[in-house]
């Protein structure tokens, strides 16, 4: 009767018990982490608003303003569509577009056509060249943005003379049109431009945000252009455009990914592979270049022939054993009888200068030196004793 052993397992592979133990901890700082976000979110979407909204009271939201105008008899009205923007232009109404990058070139077109010719007051909040163009023609948007935030007037405009200098650098504009104000310069170029329309009306375009932000208003004369821009008409009309517009769904206008990726990203870019390059050279020369490293032991040759025999031995590998030793039997016979190293393997070229240089039978010396494997470890012992027999030979003088 046999018994049989039940031998241990060898797997070093975690099982799932051990990977949910050095696991958990993480995931349990995720699940809490996401919690307080949605918490958080929760708590603060009934009362905090986006950027430019006059209903926001953070520092760059623009309730401030909107409590200012009021205070002077300006009502101030939200809207977030389209067609409430259309239906707002009129003669006794400034129109307000926070965001004219997030309208769809059909968008802008409408929204040109509809202002174009109400009488009232359309300003346009830091449009870039995405828009500028359907919004305010015969306007362009210079790549190039302003280096100072605070600029000084420099032209006739009465509302820019009054404030005086003010947080309008950023987006510098051009324009064709002789009639048109340019204020607030920044090397010639202007960051706020009046262009008339028909009739009284007019569009304003304002090259930064700053001075309807919270955090700005009571910073140099901000409050004062801000005020007397906005509050020009007895209605104010704040448009800020949405993504969820059913007048954005349109699938001939869509803007591309290049579009959507912030001005100047192309320089970012390749700042980024020159500082990659840089680096990447850098860390190269530290390293310098490749130097022999001395084996803390010296090992004898002989030992590492017998320790290769063994391997050979163990794998019954007796074809590459005899492989090995005919190749370098012939790599040593052939400079000996005048044949290059190269050829050495070459039976045609080996085996004439051999049997010349012994004068014996070429049969022999090519079963010796490239004849089939050995068929034992006996055979294998005796090709090794005629091969080193062999070399005594060419080599005797």
């Amino acid at each position: 009767m046999t018994t049989e052993a039940t031998l241990p397992s060898t797997s070093v592979s975690p099982t799932a018990h051990q990977l949910w133990t050095r696991s958990r901890g993480i995931a349990l700082a995720a699940v809490l982490l996401v919690a307080a976000a949605v918490a958080i979110a929760v708590i603060r979407s009934d009362a905090r608003h986006g950027t430019l909204d006059p209903r926001a009271v953070d520092d760059h939201g623009s309730r401030a303003v909107a409590e200012l105008l009021a205070d002077r008899g300006v009502s101030t009205r939200v809207v977030t569509t389209l067609d409430e923007a259309r239906a707002a232009a009129g003669p006794d109404t400034t129109l307000l577009v926070a965001a004219p990058d997030l309208l769809t070139h059909r968008q802008q077109s409408v929204l040109h056509s509809a202002t174009a010719t109400s009488g009232g007051r359309t300003i346009l909040i830091a449009p870039g060249s995405w828009s500028i163009g359907r919004l305010a023609p015969d306007v362009t948007a210079d790549p190039a943005t302003s280096i100072n935030s605070t600029l000084a007037p420099d032209c006739d405009l009465p509302a820019a003379r009054r404030a005086g200098a003010a947080d309008t650098g950023g987006i510098r504009y051009t324009t064709t049109r002789l009639e048109a104000e340019a204020c607030y310069p920044s090397e010639r170029l202007a960051t706020l431009l009046r262009i008339p329309a028909t009739g009284d009306g007019d569009t304003v375009v304002l090259g930064a945000p700053d001075i309807l932000y919270n955090d700005r208003l009571d910073e140099q004369g901000n409050a004062s252009l801000a005020l007397q821009l906005l509050g020009s008409r007895p209605h104010l009309v704040w448009y800020l455009p949405s993504l969820s517009d059913a007048s954005a769904a349109d699938p001939d206008d869509e803007r591309s990914f290049f579009d959507l990726l912030p001005s100047g990203w192309k320089w970012g870019t390749l700042q980024l592979f020159v500082a990659a390059a840089l680096a990447a050279l850098w860390r190269a020369r530290r390293l310098g270049p490749l130097v022999p490293e001395k084996l803390p032991v010296a090992i004898r040759a002989s030992e590492t022939v017998e320790g290769r025999a063994r391997l050979y031995r163990k794998a019954n590998a007796r074809d590459r054993a005899a492989a090995a030793l005919r190749s370098t039997t012939r790599t040593r016979l052939a400079p000996l009888v005048g044949v290059p190293v190269t050829q050495a393997h070459a039976p045609e070229a080996l085996l004439p200068a051999l049997s010349a240089h012994l004068r014996g039978d070429g049969q022999t010396l090519h079963a010796l030196l490239f004849g089939p494997p050995p068929s034992d470890d006996t055979a294998l012992v005796s090709l090794a004793d005629q091969l080193d027999a062999l070399e005594r030979e060419v080599r005797r003088p």
